[in-house]
């Protein structure tokens, strides 16, 4: 999987990039400006996710990333910002973004972030929705069930006691257990449960 960081800050950058090559991301580019992410994209063809500094040299608000998604021929980019404010997280997502990351963000939280946005899921934070109360599945895109499933992950339930809390087969459990921790970009239950309370998920 290949991301492109784009930011003009070199701290900030290449500390992201280490954030994910520590997770598993091995082919993390990073460039400093939009006219270098654009010539990497034409260059390499698609990249699986690019990630764009809001305020870098070039970007002229939105007009950056909606240039670098026509480029990118339908794989995902997403805005990183240092002044996350709602009403550009919003236009971004209009707009077609992936995702809008403050920078802000904890590494676990930011790298859980990426590799949703890298398996095609959307990505808002919690204090950048308009709607507070928006649930989950308008983050990570988990389903009414599996939010059930992963309430019962946070109270350190098993999977047969979830089963019998909502009335479901064991083996509809593991499914459910096997396809947030997907969405999350989860290693296992204690991870998910990690992700949800970093997120305030539930």
């Amino acid at each position: 999987m290949r991301i492109l960081l784009a930011d003009d800050h070199d701290l900030v950058r290449e500390t992201i990039a280490a954030f994910l090559k520590a997770e598993g991301f091995e082919a993390v580019k990073v460039v400093g400006s939009l006219q270098e992410a654009m010539g990497v994209i034409v260059e390499q063809g698609p990249i699986d996710l690019v990630l764009l500094d809001y305020s870098m040299p070039g970007m002229n608000g939105l007009e950056g990333m909606i240039s670098a998604l026509k480029a990118n021929g339908g794989k995902p980019v997403a805005i990183l910002s240092g002044f996350a404010t709602r009403e550009v997280a919003e236009a971004a997502m209009r707009s077609g973004a992936a995702g809008f990351l403050p920078k802000t963000l904890g590494s676990r939280a930011m790298v859980a972030a990426v590799r949703a946005m890298a398996n095609g899921d959307t990505f808002l934070p919690y204090g950048e929705l308009s709607d507070a109360s928006l649930p989950a599945e308008g983050r990570f895109n988990l389903s009414r069930r599996e939010q059930d499933v992963l309430r019962g992950i946070c109270e350190g339930k098993s999977n047969k006691e979830i089963a019998r809390d909502h009335d479901l087969q064991e083996v509809t459990v593991k499914l459910h257990v096997k396809t947030l921790s997907r969405k999350l970009g989860a290693k296992n239950r204690t991870h998910a449960a990690m992700i949800a309370r970093d997120f305030s998920l539930l």
